[in-house]
């Protein structure tokens, strides 16, 4: 074999090898199809919440003991701080969702801080999710394009990792779900894809249940946020029909449980027009919602924040 030959067939095995080793690191564009992301979709998952852990004592006060978990949820593990109050029980539970806080910023627990306090001061046991991707929970790469369907889950699978849990002081038949902004958004979803994950809602300052106001707001003219969602699935002009199928104002007559909403007049980040939309649409639909406005106030209560926490679990022990 001449040795111009066998520098060709070298060259052509070598660029043959690099092929088929660089199509085995590039993994498929998006194992997710549309069809997967979609309120109807959300309604039809099973919910696997499980395996929930007491990592670690992290606090104390006169009536709770607080600590860092991690449950179970698909196949993640999702991390969140738990308070149990001091007594027998049984004690109602609650799963708290937290607005939007960067990931890359995010620490076990984050956002939810005085309402922690507030409730399981107030005798309830308290689990707070920190969401896939956050803390030292498990990354889902294909999360930006989940619509926050992926965030739902978890908080689903958060009450049933209570339910599934050998919590004695916990009244497993009493689990109900606080969420605010972006988790205010996830509770609207969960209450017209679910019915017998919680007992009642309780909502502040909630996100649209128009999901392309939510994107016009803060995806739109965000490349990082937009280009992966509108190479997934268009933008809202080019399918509205997608879009329409993960906003819950259009599923109003799904919802079986009670919610009640805050909101401050003068939110600048989720506007109180978003809040009186699904107010309005839930009320047509004939369900029960009990919306309390707080005039002077923005997206974080001060004022008024006592006064809505008294609501808040006066109404959630009545459930």
């Amino acid at each position: 074999m001449s040795s111009a030959l066998s520098k060709r067939l070298l060259l052509l095995y070598f660029s043959l090898a690099l092929t088929f080793f660089s199509c085995l690191s590039i993994p498929p564009a998006s194992a997710l199809t549309p069809a997967e992301v979609s309120l109807d979709a959300l309604a039809k998952q099973e919910f696997n919440g499980s395996n929930l852990k007491l990592i670690k004592k992290i606090g104390s006060a006169n009536k709770y003991t607080k600590y860092q978990v991690s449950y179970l949820s698909e196949k993640l593990t999702i991390s969140g701080v738990l308070y149990i109050p001091k007594g027998k029980g049984p004690f109602p539970g609650l799963v708290l969702g937290h607005g939007y806080i960067d990931p890359k910023i995010y620490i076990n627990g984050q956002g939810m801080k005085r309402e922690q306090n507030f409730l399981a001061s107030n005798s309830f046991v308290v689990l707070h999710t920190d969401y896939r991707n956050h803390s030292f929970s498990s990354n889902d790469k294909l999360s930006p394009i989940k619509f926050r369907m992926d965030y739902s889950i978890d908080v689903a699978n958060a009450a049933m990792a209570l339910k599934n849990s050998n919590l004695k002081s916990l009244d497993k038949s009493k689990i109900s779900y606080v969420g605010r902004s972006m988790g205010g958004g996830i509770g609207f979803n969960l209450a017209v894809s679910t019915t017998d994950i919680f007992s009642a809602y309780v909502l502040y300052a909630p996100t649209s249940a128009n999901y392309q106001q939510n994107f016009n707001k803060w995806g739109r003219d965000n490349p990082a946020r937009s280009k992966p969602i509108r190479d997934f699935v268009g933008l809202p002009e080019d399918n509205p029909e997608f879009w329409k199928g993960v906003s819950p104002e259009n599923y109003w007559d799904r919802t079986t449980a009670p919610i009640m909403i805050h909101h401050g007049v003068e939110d600048k980040s989720c506007a109180i027009s978003w809040a009186r939309s699904a107010v309005k649409g839930l009320k047509a639909a004939q369900k029960e919602v009990i919306f309390f406005e707080y005039p002077g106030e923005g997206h974080n209560l001060y004022g008024g924040w006592n006064k809505s926490m008294s609501r808040t679990a006066n109404f959630l022990k009545a459930r």
